[in-house]
């Protein structure tokens, strides 16, 4: 009997893990204060600046605040759900760089090799110079704007691993190099495979690492392409066999199955005349690394678990304590011209470098991304914290508040 017992528990599928839940002041949090989280975003959802969210706060690995705000959807009122499904949009790049990192750990990638090492399309890459404007002429329309005018040079040195990780590589990260992309632009139904060596041929927008301008796309994807190319794997597969099963992120992915639609949070854009609906762009074979993951609050707080604890979570160890903390550290300063005051960026993620000049609650050590429809996520190694702000509304001001209402929330 006990043996049946056992081989039947044994059978039972695994699901998906969540962090443990206790009270918010058995992790030195004020319950009281914790409200104002709730009553900030409410707030803004009566504005019309966003339809809902969900946010979760976790200290010492135990979760101290999770709560739903607003609405999945305005136009049928369904209320938020605690395990919505949100478009991540760049939140999925720290996860990149995870996986990155745990290639760099296996001898398989250094921060230093040239691109064109896994991928020859840019070995010889070139650099695009602005030409000086000339004044459009009499009559010329004024409506369409002109293409960026430029020559090319060729690069100081190739782009490299940690100039993709860093947005210091220069691709398509500004007017001219985005210019030329549009003449490369991604097919229907197009693989990494298929678009990212066709990257190779584009200009960079300046030489590499001599500034910091972001990459919205082309940079992490490009990583995502290595990891398919060094592992074997396609992008997909690899994240789920090497960091969501791991973790237990079973709602973490870029394609949504049937029985996931009805938990899709709506993308939503502020506009003149309020918030508009955005369409869905459905199933893809495109495993954008910069911005196609979708998932849950309680999955993106058990990667940020693991961020915390150093690499390690409920027994399972994807990187080393050297790893995170090489991640977290300041590979671009706040002096390198594009980064703001008080922030450098390390490998993926920003890091708060002095909370004073970037006029922060958050503290030095501080580092996450966000992501284009509003979502947002830290990691405080000093305070043992990770906080997760899921929303499909951009708004940066959001974000910064709701920073403040997590930090004047911890009492101890």
């Amino acid at each position: 009997m006990k043996k049946l017992v056992f081989l039947m528990l044994f059978a039972i599928p695994l699901v998906g893990a969540q962090l443990p839940h206790v009270k918010a002041e058995e992790v030195s949090f004020s319950a009281e204060r914790l409200k104002r989280i709730h009553q900030m975003l409410q707030r803004r959802i009566d504005a019309g600046d966003i339809s809902g969210a969900v946010t979760l706060v976790a200290r010492n690995g135990r979760v101290a605040y999770f709560e739903t705000h607003g609405f999945m959807d305005i136009e049928t009122k369904k209320p938020m759900a605690s395990d919505a499904i949100f478009r991540m949009a760049s939140m999925s790049k720290p996860i990149t760089g995870v996986a990155i990192m745990m290639l760099m750990e296996e001898g398989k990638v250094r921060l230093t090799d040239p691109v064109s090492r896994f991928i020859p399309e840019f070995k010889g890459i070139k650099v695009a110079v602005a030409r000086q404007s000339t004044p459009a002429p009499a009559g010329a329309n004024q409506a369409t704007p002109a293409s960026p005018q430029f020559y090319t040079v060729p690069a100081d040195r190739e782009i490299t691993i940690r100039d993709l990780l860093t947005h210091t590589s220069g691709l398509v990260s500004g007017p001219m190099s985005t210019s030329e992309a549009a003449k490369v632009a991604r097919k229907p139904g197009e693989t990494l495979a298929d678009y990212i060596p066709r990257l190779g041929a584009l200009p960079l927008e300046f030489q590499p690492g001599s500034q910091w301008r972001y990459s919205p796309g082309a940079g992490f994807d490009t990583l995502g392409r290595i990891v398919e190319i060094v592992s074997g794997q396609t992008f997909d597969v690899f994240l789920k066999q090497r960091i969501f099963d791991p973790l237990g992120m079973k709602d973490t992915f870029f394609s949504p199955t049937e029985d996931r639609i009805p938990r899709l949070a709506s993308v939503y854009q502020k506009t003149t005349r309020g918030l508009e609906k955005q369409p869905d762009p459905g199933p893809t074979k495109y495993f954008s690394g910069a911005g196609g993951l979708r998932g849950t609050a309680e999955d993106y707080a058990l990667f940020g678990q693991l961020l915390v604890n150093g690499g390690q979570l409920n027994g399972k160890r994807l990187l080393s304590p050297r790893a995170v903390e090489l991640m977290g550290s300041i590979f671009v300063p706040d002096t390198l011209p594009g980064r703001p005051r008080g922030e450098g960026f390390g490998l993926s993620v920003r890091v708060v470098a002095d909370a004073a000049a970037r006029g922060t609650w958050l503290s030095n050590g501080s580092f996450g991304w966000s992501g284009a429809f509003g979502t947002h996520f830290w990691v405080d190694p000093k305070q043992k914290m990770v906080a997760i702000y899921m929303v499909q509304t951009s708004n940066g001001e959001i974000q910064r508040d709701y920073e403040n209402s997590v930090m004047q929330a911890i009492v101890e």
